[in-house]
């Protein structure tokens, strides 16, 4: 894993003033790469690269060019099947002049130009220039969990790994995306190519970048995850036969993941994810010590660590506990919107920030962790509910204005997606500034793309919320801001064996009473572990950890989150009501008050985050 910056002018430029200005951005991403960096500057060309060593450590630095030096890359991931495309693409005559992984993309891009995407497994993002077309191309892949950020500003494509290298370029002109600050509000988190810097976009997952010499960006969708249409049949399978299968692609997926120059650690969460990848690592690790990394919660009423010294102590694992502190939170806040560069409904990327914090202070650079099955086998409460309703165990109360909502949103009106944003809206409504009510139907993001309705008409109701769930909020909330970035904030790189495109892509051919079976979730991912976790770990109920939010945070009576929610600075800035901000801190302050999450919003936590946002990047 590591750091990538770079641009290209499309008119006159200075080389010198080229070299100082890619040096600068390529410095912001060193918590990205702090092994090395490098940058190359040549003609209207300027590519900046910061690595974390973990394949190819003594030959693999970047920018990395091909026999005749007439394509570049630079690549920020992991090529995970780098070694069987490596001896294809030999047989066919390549010659490799590095250990690396990521050398197979400019081999397969001198045979196919861009139509080689699909034969890669892993989580990269990277740019090829192509001297001969005077081309560059840009892609990210499939799940997303690499980000790639990119803007044409001043006749000049820029692009990079985080957006703050970005705003280095001389002369960027910082604004707010208001319509990104009302997708943090309504959904998880900004959804790709939105970001909270208007002109700046996200690329999104499974798409790639052409852009021409005279600086026409053409924007390719290579992949998407496809469901088939009604309900999926058994066929000629039965249960046992597809959980085997799917038990395989899950090994292959682990064995890939393995591969690294550097020894590879755990997230050890106490749950069932974590745990079947903790358990098939360690046989397939045979004999190896491994090192396992859990944080838990001083005052949780539903700790984990029984369960995180349960799957420890039935594997060979060196387990390092970490106790969260509610300090934890009011210390690293700011250091995690920094580096996520938008604000946050929840504050549990800051037990992330801590997370990785114990694994670089072990001198560790991987880690593998489970994030993925629950989007992919019905893992949230939502699917139940779905189901409920479909037996008539829920009624549909939905007002018309809600229905209309959904029909636009999903084409589905019985699809109820986390909230009654008919009900919704009007509390937002309430918060935003008199300057922003003003354009809120311009800025709405509901009147915005937000998903392809055609991915998910005719679906089952369980691959219909699937589908949502890995547009809305695995891509770019849970495996870039709260993985990759709360991972690469100390300079460790995360991989999810779960998020493996064939495994993935099988996962979209189960019948879907083995994702939800009756009222049980991840059916078949128990079924699997049966065989191998403890029976303590696969029956237990899926615990949903909610961090202290802003109720918390207020009680504290903290002088920097006061100045942050102070009358003068919310009036001030001008995108919140200051009168309604002090109305929800008197009410948020009151010693009974609490926000039943995940059903009721943290109003006021994005609000605050949003303020350190606006003070790092904006003032």
């Amino acid at each position: 894993m590591c750091g990538i910056c770079g641009f290209i002018n499309f008119e006159r430029c200075d080389i010198e003033t080229n070299k100082h200005v890619i040096r600068k951005m390529t410095e912001k991403l060193q918590h990205r790469g702090p092994d090395a960096e490098e940058v190359m500057v040549f003609d209207n060309i300027s590519l900046g690269f910061t690595r974390l060593s973990i394949i190819g450590i003594d030959n693999g630095m970047q920018p990395i060019a091909n026999e005749d030096e007439s394509v570049v890359l630079i690549c920020n991931g992991e090529i995970f099947n780098y070694i069987e495309l490596r001896e294809q693409l030999r047989q066919r005559g390549h010659r490799f002049r590095t250990n690396s992984d990521v050398e197979v993309i400019l081999h397969l891009y001198e045979e196919q130009g861009m139509d080689f995407l699909n034969q890669l497994n892993g989580q990269f993002a990277f740019v090829i220039y192509d001297k001969k077309k005077r081309k560059m191309f840009c892609a990210r892949d499939q799940f997303g969990i690499i980000p790639f950020y990119y803007t044409s500003f001043n006749h000049t494509f820029i692009f990079a790994s985080e957006i703050k290298a970005i705003l280095q370029f001389p002369g960027f002109d910082r604004q707010v995306d208001l319509t990104g600050l009302d997708q943090v509000f309504t959904f998880a988190g900004l959804i790709s190519p939105r970001t909270m810097f208007k002109g700046v976009h996200s690329l999104e997952n499974g798409h790639y970048l052409e852009v021409d010499e005279t600086g026409k960006i053409a924007n390719t969708e290579y992949w998407d995850l496809i469901y088939p249409e009604g309900e999926i049949e058994y066929g000629n399978k039965s249960e046992s036969e597809y959980t085997e299968e799917l038990e395989q692609l899950f090994e292959d997926s682990i064995a890939l993941r393995l591969r690294a120059d550097v020894p590879s650690a755990f997230y050890v969460s106490g749950g069932l994810d974590s745990s079947m990848i903790l358990k098939k690592a360690s046989s397939i690790l045979s004999g190896n010590k491994l090192e396992g990394f859990s944080i838990d919660f001083v005052d949780s009423l539903n700790s984990e660590s029984q369960y995180q010294k349960i799957i420890a102590e039935s594997t060979n694992v060196n387990l390092h506990q970490k106790m969260f502190q509610f300090n934890d939170i009011t210390t690293r806040l700011k250091q995690s919107i920094y580096h996520s560069e938008c604000p946050i409904k929840e504050t549990y990327n800051t037990s992330s920030l801590v997370l990785s914090e114990s694994v670089r202070a072990r001198g560790m650079k991987v880690v593998l962790s489970g994030e993925g099955a629950d989007e992919f086998f019905a893992g949230y409460v939502g699917y139940r509910f779905d189901k409920m309703r479909q037996e008539k165990l829920i009624t549909n109360t939905a007002s018309e204005q809600e229905l209309e909502i959904r029909r636009a949103l999903w084409g589905d009106t019985d699809l109820f997606y986390e909230k009654d944003y008919t009900s919704f809206e009007a509390a937002k409504k309430e918060i935003y500034s008199a300057a922003v009510a003003e354009v809120y139907q311009d800025v709405r993001c509901l009147n915005h793309f937000i998903i392809d309705k055609s991915k998910i008409a005719n679906r089952s109701i369980v691959n219909k919320r699937a589908y949502i769930d890995y547009k809305l909020r695995l891509v770019d909330h849970l495996v870039s801001d709260h993985g990759d970035k709360m991972a690469m904030a100390n300079s460790i790189e995360v991989r999810y064996p779960f998020l493996d495109k064939n495994l993935i892509e099988y996962s979209t051919r189960l019948p879907c009473d083995l994702k939800l079976n009756g009222f049980t979730e991840k059916y078949i991912l128990r079924k699997m572990a049966e065989k191998f976790v403890p029976e303590q770990i696969v029956n237990k109920e899926k615990f949903h950890f909610i961090a202290p939010g802003s109720p918390e945070l207020l009680r504290q009576d903290i002088e920097y989150f006061n100045d942050l929610l102070s009358f003068d600075l919310i009036k001030k800035q001008g995108f919140f009501n200051p009168d309604k901000i002090e109305a929800l801190k008197n009410e948020y302050r009151k010693p009974d008050f609490t926000i039943n999450a995940p059903y009721e919003n943290d109003l006021l936590i994005t609000v605050l985050t949003f303020g350190i946002l606006h003070e790092t990047f904006f003032e």
